[in-house]
């Protein structure tokens, strides 16, 4: 019978097919290993202990370890998408309160940047404010009064 040659099985019409062979093989082992990985829980995110102060046990003395903010979910904001959210993570915004910190001009100027020329984003500044408080009630009734992330008129 006749094979083509890329994909012969070997013997004297060489070809590639121990190659096929071997990417299935791969192929199948990486599948296992993901679902084994998954199945430990070793990817699971957030689930690492805080700890408040490292102990030395040479010198039996306690030192702080910086806490770590966790991201908050910026899309929460009026007028914030995913696009948006992921060119404020680039420059270090990932929290509501560094948002409410930020500096306008410095905001504006990210966005011009980055062609997002039209956004204003003092309306997500005092947004972010109110999320950084906890203040869920206030934030829903700032947001139902914008448009966009704006004041309407």
């Amino acid at each position: 019978m006749y094979s083509i040659g890329l994909f012969a099985e070997g013997g004297s019409e060489g070809g590639i097919g121990w190659l096929v062979w071997v990417a299935l093989a791969i192929f199948f082992l990486m599948i296992f290993l993901g679902w084994w990985v998954s199945q430990k829980g070793w990817l699971k995110q957030g689930e690492e202990p805080v700890h408040d102060a490292h102990r030395h046990e040479e010198h039996g003395h306690t030192e702080p370890v910086p806490v770590v903010n966790q991201p908050d979910d910026l899309t929460i904001i009026e007028g914030i998408g995913p696009k948006v959210a992921k060119l404020l993570e680039s420059v270090g915004i990932t929290t509501f309160q560094q948002l409410a910190d930020a500096d306008l001009g410095k905001l504006r100027e990210t966005l011009d940047g980055a062609g997002y020329k039209y956004m204003e984003p003092a309306g997500w500044v005092e947004q972010a404010a109110l999320a950084a408080k906890g203040d869920t009630d206030g934030l829903q009734k700032l947001q139902d009064s914008l448009k966009g992330g704006r004041k309407a008129n």
